[in-house]
């Protein structure tokens, strides 16, 4: 007798979870398992679901090093997937401090890169307004006691965006007094 065979064109979770309370607990682990084993992504993602090792941020900082300030440029920029890094990060674990340190570190790691080489890209320029944005989103929503450390890295990335043109610095500011944060100059 042949297994029966879906009549949906696509699988979708409901299809996966239907599945999965098939499962017993041995074979349940031995999926997660073959998931963990299957991508650095998947190993990532367990590991800051779980809070396992010193910095479940380290892999998502990477990713975003290796796509907007990759070592020695043997590669191409990449913002799509530098902010998927951060999405992944959110689906994960999504603790508001560690949003806050990567949006804080990809805003960082731009200015790394334009320390070495010049950009003239709009969409380049537009995505860090946008993530300098979020940064101040995140660091908005953690407790008071834990915005000071974040204020600082964001203000000096925002004092370095007055020199890139394209509309960079004024849009910092902006963002930056809507924040409340005109009077910290």
């Amino acid at each position: 007798m042949s297994a029966k065979k879906t009549t949906k064109a696509t699988p979708s979770w409901s299809d996966v979870k239907t599945r999965l309370a098939d499962l017993d607990r041995a074979g349940l682990l031995g999926l997660v398992q073959d998931l963990y084993a299957a991508s650095k992504d998947n190993k990532a993602f367990l590991h800051a679901r779980f809070g396992l090792g010193d910095d479940p941020l380290a892999p998502y900082k990477d990713v975003i090093s290796l796509w907007i300030n990759p070592p020695g440029f043997n590669k191409p920029i990449s913002v799509s997937k530098a902010k998927k890094a951060i999405s992944d990060y959110k689906k994960a674990l999504g603790l508001p401090e560690g949003l806050a340190e990567l949006t804080v570190f990809y805003c960082e790691e731009v200015f790394d890169l334009l320390a070495e080489c010049g950009m003239d890209d709009a969409g380049f320029f537009d995505a860090l307004v946008r993530m300098f944005e979020q940064a101040l989103q995140y660091i908005s929503a953690l407790p008071k006691t834990q915005q000071a450390a974040f204020l600082a890295r964001l203000d000096r990335v925002r004092q370095l965006g007055q020199d890139v043109g394209w509309g960079v610095g004024d849009d910092f500011d902006q963002f930056w007094a809507e924040a409340g944060l005109a009077g910290d100059e």
